[in-house]
């Protein structure tokens, strides 16, 4: 299992906004020097953090929004307020043709966990599209939190080329999206996974708050949803891990 790593209980957000910020800059100088930064924009407090993160290291010129709805969402205009906020380039692509097409196209019925998790790997093949076109990287926007529980579809939303938030909880993400001065509607707006209309801790069924608590101090009151969390945590490590090599004895 993925070890704990214990932080203060002061999280000093500027400290590790700016150390982030560095990060993604060195990233960028060995990974691809002049590149810009792709980031699927949801609206949600994750990809706002990292759009404003790779703005500051990268200077918004450098960074590329895209908006991918599924037919009608209810929400865009979050994602719009926050390119508009940043003053980001950005493009909408909605990807209802696309998943209608594949899923016409299947010869058979999918399984409620492939229909559901088709949406996010589109939007991953579009993003890569659209940094293999305009000469990007593409940012992955999962938090430490929801990579605990494999609370993500495997080469969709965990994808990516860097990853700023990895090794940050959601009450950390919060607090640098704070820090960096963006809107409070943006960092406090109650995650819904956008597959199924539910809200993420209605699906996962405990708090972040909770779960937070129990990543950073390993204390947690409820017995059910430790149990909970250590079978997800268990269950969902080969999200985090490379695919598995044979090693032929030559």
């Amino acid at each position: 299992m993925q070890e704990r790593v214990k932080v203060k209980i002061m999280f000093n957000a500027e400290k590790i906004k700016n150390e982030c910020v560095e990060w993604i800059r060195n990233f960028f100088e060995e990974n691809g020097k002049g590149c810009n930064a792709v980031i699927g924009i949801s609206g949600g407090k994750d990809s706002s953090v990292v759009a404003a993160l790779c703005s500051e290291a990268l200077g918004r010129e450098r960074v590329i929004g895209v908006l991918m709805p599924c037919g009608e969402q209810h929400d865009i205009d979050m994602a719009k307020l926050l390119v508009s906020h940043l003053g980001i380039k950005h493009y909408t692509v909605n990807i209802k043709e696309a998943l209608d097409g594949l899923k016409k196209a299947l010869p058979f019925d999918l399984t409620v966990q492939a229909d559901t998790n088709i949406p996010p790997r589109l939007r991953m093949a579009t993003l890569y599209a659209v940094a293999q076109s305009h000469n990007g990287r593409v940012a992955n926007t999962c938090n430490l939190s929801e990579d605990w529980v494999g609370y993500s579809t495997r080469y969709g939303d965990s994808a990516g080329d860097f990853s700023p938030l990895s090794r940050l909880t959601v009450d950390e993400v919060k607090k640098i999206g704070a820090v960096l001065g963006l809107p409070e509607v943006l960092v406090n707006k109650v995650p819904i996974d956008g597959l199924c209309g539910k809200t993420d801790e209605e699906n996962l069924g405990f708090t972040y708050s909770e779960l937070d608590r129990y990543i950073r101090t390993g204390e947690i009151d409820n017995k059910e949803h430790k149990e909970k969390i250590d079978r997800l945590h268990k269950m969902n490590q080969f999200k985090l891990q490379l695919m598995p090599q044979f090693e032929p004895k030559i």
